[in-house]
């Protein structure tokens, strides 16, 4: 389907919507054991899925998916047209037919109305438009996290997210790793005594650019859609370090930097332990670095400190930077430090701690993927819920902002906008090149 930029995105879609009720449907081939009501998969009916971005995390996702027998992956999406089709492979594979459709553009596949739910997973400049274009489609969403590149993408999210009644799961998925789930459950019922500090660390700096070749303008390969890939980002000649890994996740127009992509894992863990940390008005200092290396040219490394009234603090650094990689929780009566690779407790007899049956209990979920596909079912929120993936988004967004300004900044999370400072207020947002807009 050909794109008229004169469309905007809501035409494009009731556009869509009239032509698949009249019978004109994109061509795919479905089975009928797929077919269910749109985010209202009716029990012995499999989930539809549809796969949008197949970079290395959306097939990691979908072939995760596939795993449950109570799914069926029709359709896979992207702007790369090997990378689809390598997708498209390993689902055909799986189910041992040619079932599966391809798409370049995710807003066909939004219009099927057989589809029941979708993963978002292309890069972060482009999370905000497909969810939101999700929900107004009818569809859950397993998304990548973050929510988006500011804080008004993720608000988007959001709150059309509750706006549809949508099922929305976060890829946070320390969630549903037990040892995170236990440091908070000691956190949040007094383990540790009264919380007074929080320190997050998470990788900067030791990412670099892979792609070694100048600059400066390519030719655009046969079979990717740069004007799709480009989408609401300024528009920027090609070169194969816009696309490589993990260089576009250190590029300004693509992603906000690791201070929030990879940073929002163990601020998600903070908020879960002590909410406090995004729900409480603060006072906001960061300072950091900003890459210069060929097309790189977001942040590289950063120490932040957030101050609240009831004296809390919490720490945020790239790794080493004094802080270490993961979350810690330090009491009055003992601390608990949890990252990917363990869990460490002083005392020690902390993390023989049983949480008693009358304390506070988190959701548990011990695969993300699973506990998606049962709240699809029970319509029931998941264990990173929309609201868990903005906040700890938007902690990582106003630190980065506090280092652009250079300057001291005070947060309200009511209003979810600094207080008394328009300049800051203004890179809240984050402008989108036509005619993309939410």
């Amino acid at each position: 389907m050909s794109r008229d930029r004169r469309v905007n995105r809501r035409q494009f879609l009731q556009r869509a919507t009239r032509l698949t009720t009249t019978a004109i449907a994109f061509p795919h081939i479905v089975p009928s054991s797929c077919l269910a009501a749109a985010g209202n998969a009716a029990p012995g009916n499999r989930i539809a899925m549809g796969c949008i971005g197949m970079g290395g995390q959306g097939t990691h996702n979908m072939r995760a998916l596939m795993e449950h027998k109570d799914v069926r992956v029709v359709a896979v999406c992207d702007v790369q047209r090997n990378r689809r089709q390598k997708a498209k492979d390993i689902v055909d594979s799986r189910y041992s037919d040619k079932g599966c459709a391809t798409y370049n553009d995710f807003r066909e596949m939004l219009a099927r109305k057989d589809i029941d739910a979708v993963v978002i997973a292309p890069q972060d400049h482009w999370h905000a438009l497909i969810a939101v274009a999700a929900a107004q489609a009818g569809k859950d969403m397993y998304c990548e996290k973050p929510s988006g590149v500011a804080v008004v993408e993720g608000q988007a999210i959001r709150d059309a997210v509750r706006r549809y009644g949508k099922v929305f799961q976060t890829g946070t998925q320390q969630r549903s790793d037990r040892k995170f789930r236990f440091a908070c459950e000691l956190a949040r019922n007094g383990y540790l005594g009264k919380i007074h500090t929080v320190k997050v660390g998470a990788p900067g700096p030791e990412y670099k650019r892979t792609y070694r070749k100048p600059p400066t303008e390519e030719p655009i390969p046969p079979g990717l859609d740069y004007e799709m890939y480009i989408g609401p980002a300024a528009m920027k000649p090609y070169n194969g370090g816009r696309l490589a890994w993990p260089d576009w996740y250190l590029i300004w127009d693509y992603c906000a930097g690791f201070i929030v992509n990879w940073g929002v894992h163990h601020l998600d863990i903070a908020n879960w332990g002590c909410p406090a940390v995004a729900s409480e008005p603060c006072d906001l200092h960061c300072e950091g670095g900003y890459r210069n290396d060929g097309l790189t040219d977001n942040i590289n490394d950063w120490q932040a400190e957030f101050n609240y009234a009831s004296g809390l603090r919490m720490t945020y650094t790239d790794t080493g930077n004094p802080n270490k990689q993961g979350c810690q929780f330090e009491g009055d009566e003992g601390w608990v430090h949890v990252n990917r690779q363990g869990i460490w407790a002083e005392p020690k007899s902390l993390l023989q701690v049983k949480i008693k049956p009358n304390e506070t209990h988190l959701h548990e979920s011990d695969n993300h993927h699973a506990d998606f596909l049962h709240s699809v079912r029970t319509r029931r929120d998941p264990v990173a819920p929309v609201e868990a993936g903005h906040k700890a988004s938007y902690l990582g967004l106003i630190a980065e902002v506090a280092v652009r300004l250079n300057r001291r900044l005070k947060w309200d999370p009511t209003s979810e906008r600094f207080i008394d400072d328009p300049e800051a207020n203004r890179l809240l947002v984050r402008a989108m090149r036509s005619p993309w807009h939410l």
